[in-house]
């Protein structure tokens, strides 16, 4: 008998819902969009009727108690994440929550703390943990391709005065500028593909007229288990540019363009400056795994590839990046106080 679809519903649903996620979830196999909610509801009946989704709800609270919602996808901007997680999970249901997880580690260790006394699954949507260019190197890396890791680097610039969510340069709203925006999956990529974690940051950053109180551009020193030095650079004001970079004893794999579903990305691997591989990968249905992943999880056929507990890491790594550029020092991830 075949299963009947996972049941989504979008909360905060704005103009990345509308690029990345309706496109993604026709082309799912376990996975289907029931319904969503935005602050805007007469913006949101019209979304319901354009893009012909079945639920258009007048309220949170009725979007997470409906009987044909099975999951609540969190979209709002980051400072909603902790108040929206927690409603939906008192009403029962699975939550898969953007990036960054909240505002800071406190509030992503009571989120986790909540999924965990409930019992319900809780993920973060660092979406690029399925684009197949991140699994191939981790793969790779893990058998040895390169040697042993030693320093690694991720680069992520975007031109945040043209992006359309404007929230994303309201300190009220957006945990920060691009270190917490994109930073974030800079951070996420390294982790997945090293199977290492951050131990401290040292943080060089700026703003500049736009920016109000938030960083326009950020560069983070990061010390990880492993014995690895990696760094992370990121720029609100500059063309779109993702780069991974991992350099082992025995090689070097270099990715350029690989936080993409765009355009196919070329991974090259060299040793001695001479090409020994060259691949070439499609990430296009990215998200559409990412939703199927959530989906089999919940089922329990499968494990999801970005839980709570990475999002918590990446928020300590984050809370530690801020802390270091305010301060002026490395801030170091075991010692630092939940803010």
């Amino acid at each position: 008998m075949t299963q009947q679809p996972v049941r989504f519903a979008i909360l905060g649903f704005g103009h990345h819902a509308i690029r990345r996620l309706l496109p993604a979830f026709p082309r799912c196999e376990q996975s289907t969009l029931s319904g969503m909610w935005r602050r805007d509801h007469a913006a949101a009946i019209a979304n319901c009727a354009e893009y012909k989704i079945p639920h258009c709800f007048a309220t949170r609270e009725e979007l997470c108690s409906s009987p044909d919602v099975d999951v609540v996808f969190i979209t709002s901007p980051d400072a909603m994440h902790r108040d929206d997680t927690l409603l939906a999970l008192k009403h029962g249901k699975a939550v898969l929550c953007e990036k960054p997880l909240a505002m800071s580690t406190a509030q992503a260790k009571e989120m986790n703390a909540a999924a965990s006394a409930s019992g319900l699954l809780f993920g973060v949507a660092q979406n690029f943990r399925y684009n197949r260019s991140l699994e191939w190197m981790r793969d790779q890396i893990a058998a040895g391709l390169i040697g042993t890791p030693q320093l690694a680097r991720a680069e992520y610039c975007y031109p945040a005065t043209n992006s359309a969510r404007k929230w994303i340069i309201d300190a009220t709203l957006a945990y920060g500028g691009p270190i917490g925006d994109v930073g974030v999956h800079c951070i996420d990529a390294l982790r997945f593909v090293l199977g290492n974690d951050v131990i401290s940051v040292d943080t060089l950053a700026r703003k500049d007229a736009s920016s109000g109180n938030l960083e326009a551009i950020a560069s983070l020193q990061m010390e990880m288990t492993g014995d690895i030095f990696a760094t992370v650079t990121t720029s609100a004001r500059a063309p779109y540019r993702s780069l991974v970079e991992v350099n082992g004893n025995n090689g070097v794999m270099t990715a350029e363009g690989c936080l993409t579903v765009d355009r196919p990305v070329e991974i090259v691997v060299r040793r001695a400056g001479e090409v020994v591989e060259r691949v070439t990968l499609d990430n296009g249905d990215g998200y559409t795994r990412m939703l199927d992943s959530f989906a089999a999880a919940l089922r329990s056929d499968g494990d999801f590839a970005a839980t709570g507990e990475d999002g918590l890491h990446n928020m300590r790594a984050l809370d530690a990046a801020i802390a270091s550029w305010r301060s002026g020092s490395r801030k170091n991830l075991r010692t630092s106080a939940d803010s």
